[in-house]
């Protein structure tokens, strides 16, 4: 007999790495994974059944072969179905707070149409805008009438929404302060922003949900130039915190 001639090809095997696949991706691998498995089983019958000498020579390196491309296959096939739950979870968190996002715009669209509150999407978050002139008077820390009622249409939608905490931040523009009570911008915007605290929870809003923090004019919204660019800095926001659930990791991937 002849000397057997064994093509063993490249196995056209679609390693899948850690960062999250499509289903298609995975479906793609798991075909392609097999059908080089089959190769291999095939080339191995093959020399089991031929009685030449180089062939059964073969066997022992085909064999090696076909465990590892087993071992490898269970273990990214293992990989890619916990990406791909991964990806279903990353996703169904960002429809959940999309939806919440929709409907707390629908419910405070009233209020934004009225001019006594803007909505921002910063860093994916949910940001409430108030000016603070409606809120206050220039260095003061009690809320005006006008903002006691901006307020108390806030909280009665606010202390609806479960399962999310809320900042509360106070914002200043550039213009300096220096009084006794307030010695800087971030004494005063830290105190409007307590008191915001204070007035949510004394209608309705949970205090375990809430927090307060005060930036003075180092986060600016707008250049502090024009008057008009001023007014925007002078505000107090409500930012919906996302859960630690929504807290996933973006691959590059996608």
């Amino acid at each position: 007999m002849g000397r057997s001639v064994i093509a063993v090809p490249l196995l056209a095997f679609v390693l899948i790495g850690s960062g999250c696949v499509s289903k298609a991706t995975y479906d793609a691998a798991i075909q392609s994974a097999d059908k080089a498995r089959a190769t291999l089983e095939e080339q191995v019958a093959a020399c089991q059944s031929s009685r030449g000498a180089a062939c059964q020579a073969s066997i022992a390196d085909l064999q090696q072969r076909l465990a590892q491309t087993k071992s490898e296959f269970a273990e990214e096939t293992t990989k890619s179905k916990t990406d791909i739950e991964r990806l279903r979870r990353e996703e169904a968190a960002i429809e959940a707070r999309a939806a919440l996002f929709r409907d707390l715009a629908r419910r405070l669209a009233k209020m934004v149409d009225a001019g006594d509150l803007r909505i921002a999407l910063r860093d994916g978050r949910m940001v409430l805008q108030l000016p603070n002139d409606i809120l206050f008077d220039t260095g003061k820390t009690d809320v005006k009438p006008a903002g006691r009622a901006t307020l108390e249409k806030l909280a009665s939608v606010l202390k609806t929404v479960q399962g999310h905490h809320f900042q509360v931040a106070g914002h200043t523009d550039n213009v300096p302060i220096e009084t006794l009570q307030f010695p800087s911008n971030w004494e005063l915007s830290a105190a409007r922003a307590l008191v915001v605290v204070h007035f949510l929870v004394g209608h309705g809003m949970d205090p375990s949900v809430l927090s307060a923090a005060g930036f003075g004019e180092f986060d600016p919204v707008a250049a502090n130039d024009k008057p008009a660019d001023r007014a925007r800095n002078r505000r107090t926001e409500i930012t919906v915190q996302p859960n630690i659930d929504e807290l996933v990791s973006v691959p590059e991937a996608l």
